[in-house]
């Protein structure tokens, strides 16, 4: 239990044989079940989770320990056929449902998650004051350091596109699978609609855009070793391009049609159509040799900055709209060798107060 709140990890793995069971093995002990589910991997990944349960579960039985849900702390799940790695999140979490846990959280079984950081992803869900908490690993200098060139490139790109896709425009790192959710959260997305593949977690937060739910994005340090990818670019890209796509139009037309009209839906059409005739037009014009290429040009690049303007003002409603939606927290600060301890939560907890602020209890007073 944690602060009276029982709490789920769903671990998701697929082929991921000598990390997974040390992720099993050294989830805090605040975690009342976990979920290991093995999307039907083709190395030792099975093997490796049914031992860890085994031991995991041998001690809490030897210890008597409670872990509040009354039976096995690690459940282990295997697909029969490979699914993708939304579809292992999406069992753990029917099965969380099921045992009615009250918060449930991932953490992915390639031991990229620090579980020492679990805490401060559970604790603004258990307190209540967001539905929805994920890691950020893109929150300093220091972290964009740890990450290589290539992956930092993908996950700036993507950030820009889920901001604009999903609502949710001071979010960072959408592919952070470091996460955690309510219960009643988790029941209103309707997640067993949601995508299947990587793309899961920026459909889950379109999702949970639609419901004008509050989520929090946690600064944490990334933790890389030997782990391999097993994202195949050539497909990953494509259709997560198309998804994000639609999720976009899908959110503009049930936010700003259906739910209620605003104009930023007539400022993103016309920008939209505006754009395309500058820039067809600026094509025509190097193709025909019957127009004056100067004039051409000019005309052309008025009328694509014109649409340029239109997009802009969309987006900048969009953002007003959407403002206060994302709670930032920072990495606790690293304590000074010598120096007195900042009083405060030592923990680095996040504590919420009205309008969204990152604030420290005062001495005395409980976390």
């Amino acid at each position: 239990m944690y602060d009276g709140r029982s709490v789920g990890v769903v671990v998701p793995a697929y082929n991921e044989a000598g990390h997974v069971g040390e992720v099993i093995e050294t989830m805090p002990e605040y975690v009342d079940r976990i979920y290991a589910v093995d999307d039907a991997s083709t190395d030792g990944t099975w093997t490796e989770v049914r031992e860890a349960a085994r031991r995991v579960n041998g001690r809490v039985a030897e210890s008597s320990s409670d872990h509040g849900l009354g039976a096995a702390r690690v459940v282990t799940i295997q697909h029969e056929r490979n699914r993708g790695a939304g579809a292992a999140v999406k069992t753990g979490y029917s099965r969380a449902l099921e045992d009615g846990v009250d918060v449930i959280a991932v953490m992915d079984g390639d031991g990229q998650m620090d579980p020492t950081h679990l805490e401060r992803i559970v604790d603004p869900v258990a307190a209540g004051d967001v539905t929805y908490a994920k890691g950020n690993r893109l929150s300093s200098r220091r972290d964009y350091e740890r990450m290589s060139r290539w992956r930092l490139f993908g996950n700036v790109v993507l950030t820009l596109l889920t901001r604009i896709s999903s609502g949710y425009w001071e979010v960072s790192d959408p592919q952070n699978g470091f996460t955690a959710i309510s219960n009643g959260g988790l029941q209103r997305v309707r997640f067993d609609r949601l995508y299947d593949e990587y793309g899961f977690l920026n459909h889950l937060l379109f999702a949970l855009n639609l419901d004008r739910e509050e989520i929090a994005d946690i600064a944490h340090p990334s933790v890389y070793g030997d782990e391999t990818s097993t994202i195949r670019y050539s497909t990953f890209v494509p259709r997560l391009s198309a998804l994000l796509a639609r999720n976009f139009v899908e959110r503009i037309g049930r936010s700003y049609v259906l739910r209620r009209f605003h104009p930023l839906v007539v400022c993103y059409v016309l920008g939209a159509t505006v754009t395309l005739t500058g820039i067809f037009g600026g094509a025509y014009t190097l193709a025909s040799a019957g127009v004056d290429a100067f004039l051409g040009g000019m005309m052309s690049v008025s009328v694509g900055a014109l649409g340029g303007l239109l997009l802009t003002l969309g987006m900048w409603f969009d953002v007003s709209e959407n403002d206060g939606l994302v709670r930032s927290v920072p990495e606790p600060p690293e304590p000074e060798m010598g120096a007195d301890r900042e009083i405060g939560n030592e923990r680095g907890l996040p504590v919420f107060q009205d309008g969204g602020e990152v604030t420290r209890p005062t001495e005395g007073e409980s976390e």
